[in-house]
């Protein structure tokens, strides 16, 4: 966590002064259009009085204003600020004592299958703002005698909706609790039967993942930050690239994105618009939220995981500088509107310890909502931009990672898995484009090397691309079609993992200069990165003999060494960067 700032001046870095509460209240006030920018952390590591400098349409009376104020601040003392007063509990009185409890009209199903959303409307009051006036929950209890508890919510219209994801199959039955007379105490019954679906991902191995049913699951991530904050016909060219693409999980924010390359309006917002064009923090729109829905289960309907992003600091709304009870109500709402969808993930944040008004009480907090009302018990992250979060924390399911340095990266997973015992999950490699910033401009060649790295290390390495393009369609924020060359051969090396006997990488002992994995005594891979040895000598136990594969990872073909070899061996090699060896004991092999 970043230390309390110093004197601020005009040579402070304009991070340093956005961390600081008082800092980042005189820009907002003075100097709005610095703070708003979408290319604000481009160049937030430069001097305060540079950014001004050199803003335009910022007059030099206004410069010299900012300045002074930030020199007189006392950042210690303006830091220590007193908590908001918390929300008022829900009245009791909310409807009067001539509504029936539990007189609420009913709609569910009878049955579904077990791992398919499960979902309750009833009809209730409409008075007042139901979104903070009304508390709804419900408790499941299934044939194992145990019971879930779920967040009920408003979804407009005098319509309420509790959702719950049945995890067995046999007899549920449920009954809500309110403040609104007439949804508590409503019971009713389900049947979950057997079916096909896979449920939810879990960490299997320590190291891995599984679906619910113990089927494998292979996290090929890839990111579209603001996909669902586009055009309909953006969205859909997005679908279909993904439909041909090997991807099984998509990193997405719910809120929309400030930034480079993204500096279009979105149609609609998680919260309610007002007649001035504002939003209101205590209600929110449930067309939004329908939308984000549907897109969630097509991306369901693909085999892709949606990785949530619940908060970023890519915003000119407000949306990342909400007071806490706006921040609890919206994770409460994500939790009771999408915890019942079989394939979401939770990411408290992208680059957390850019939100500088948010706290480690905050993460925690939210992490506490999420670890209580989500009933389906969904993988959990927090995702770091310099700052790494404690990634032990127990409610952290998976350490998910961006680069700590400009080169070495997917390299850092043999230390991450060491530190902290869970799935290493590299969400951000950098991409492969051609952008001005070096996040953003790294080869093919180089994204898939650091995807074969981070995999012979135990982890997995996720896609991203930024190649310019006329209309500042970027698949990193806006989707749309790939132009890049790496996602075909990432699809290669999952077809090499794949074909590992358990489904995954375990690292072995390797050599100093390259790194191997795979299961001990029955297969091994040898990975060369930008290496490019002629042959290589192997050294194992004679007892055993290997099927020899010299594998080019770029050029994406397998080419069999003649007959098979043990002990002490020489394998010729091409000569060229991005091979792999790949050996295989012969008697598995004669065994399968």
């Amino acid at each position: 966590m970043p230390q309390a700032p110093g004197p601020l001046s005009a040579d402070t870095p304009l991070l340093e002064v956005l961390r600081t509460p008082a800092g980042d209240e005189v820009l907002r006030r003075l100097a709005p259009s610095v703070v708003e920018s979408p290319l604000l952390h481009t160049y937030q590591n430069h001097p305060v009085g540079l950014v001004l400098a050199t803003e335009e349409g910022l007059g030099e009376e206004v410069r010299r204003q900012v300045l002074h104020e930030l020199e007189v601040l006392d950042p210690a003392a303006a830091a220590d600020t007193a908590p908001a007063p918390a929300p008022a509990a829900p009245s009791r009185t909310y409807e009067g004592a001539d509504v029936a409890p539990g007189s609420a009209a009913v709609s569910a199903p009878a049955e579904v299958e077990v791992h398919q959303r499960f979902e309750v409307e009833l009809r209730g009051p409409s008075h007042g703002n139901p979104y903070t006036d009304v508390e709804l929950t419900a408790r499941f209890s299934g044939p194992d005698g145990g019971s879930r508890d779920v967040l009920g919510f408003y979804d407009g219209d005098g319509r309420y909706l509790v959702r719950f994801l049945p995890g067995e199959a046999g007899h549920w039955r449920f009954e809500t609790t309110s403040n609104a007379r007439s949804l508590d105490g409503v019971t009713g019954e389900l049947e979950a039967r057997q079916g096909a679906g896979r449920g939810p991902v879990r960490v299997a191995d320590q190291y891995h993942f599984r679906y619910a049913d113990g089927s494998r699951y292979l996290p090929i991530g890839t990111t579209c930050y603001a996909w669902t904050h586009q055009d309909e016909e953006l969205q859909e060219l997005t679908l279909r690239t993904l439909a041909d693409a090997p991807f099984t999980k998509l990193r997405m924010c719910l809120f929309p994105k400030s930034y480079t390359f993204n500096t279009n309006e979105p149609a609609r917002y998680p919260f309610a618009r007002e007649q001035d064009g504002g939003w209101d923090p205590t209600r929110f729109d449930p067309a939004w939220w329908a939308h984000l829905e549907r897109r969630i289960d097509q991306l369901d309907e693909l085999g892709i995981e949606a990785d949530l992003i619940l908060f970023h600091a890519y915003d000119r709304w407000g949306f990342s500088t909400m007071d806490a009870a706006t921040d609890d109500r919206y994770v409460r709402y994500a939790v009771a509107r999408l915890s019942a969808f079989r394939g979401v993930w939770w990411s408290l944040a992208n680059e957390f310890d850019l939100l500088h008004t948010k706290t480690e009480d905050d993460w925690e907090r939210w992490a506490g909502i999420i670890g209580r009302w989500d009933a389906s018990d969904h993988l959990r992250s927090i995702h770091n931009c310099r700052d790494v979060y404690d990634q032990s924390r127990p409610w952290i399911t998976h350490v998910s990672m961006q680069r700590t340095d400009v080169y070495r990266t997917a390299e850092n997973t043999t230390e991450w898995r060491a530190a902290w015992g869970k799935p290493v999950v590299v969400d951000e490699c950098a991409y492969e484009g051609d952008i001005d910033q070096g996040w953003g401009n790294i080869t093919g060649e180089e994204m898939v090397r650091r995807c074969w790295e981070g995999a012979l290390r135990g982890g997995y390495v996720g896609h991203g691309e930024t190649y310019l393009h006329p209309d500042e369609v970027l698949w990193w924020a806006k989707g749309g079609e790939l132009h890049g060359t790496s996602p075909d051969r990432i699809a290669f090396l999952t077809s090499i993992v794949e074909q590992v006997p358990g489904g995954v990488l375990e690292p072995l002992p390797g050599s100093w200069d390259a790194v191997s994995a795979g299961v001990p005594g029955e297969h091994q891979l040898v990975y060369f990165g930008n290496h490019r040895p002629r042959f290589r000598r192997f050294f194992l136990d004679p007892a055993t003999t290997w099927d020899v594969d010299v594998i080019d990872t770029w050029g994406m073909t397998v080419e069999t060494v003649p007959g098979p070899r043990s002990g002490r061996f020489t394998v010729d090699l091409p000569g060229r960067p991005y091979v792999a060896v790949r050996l295989r004991a012969r008697q598995r092999a004669d065994a399968g």
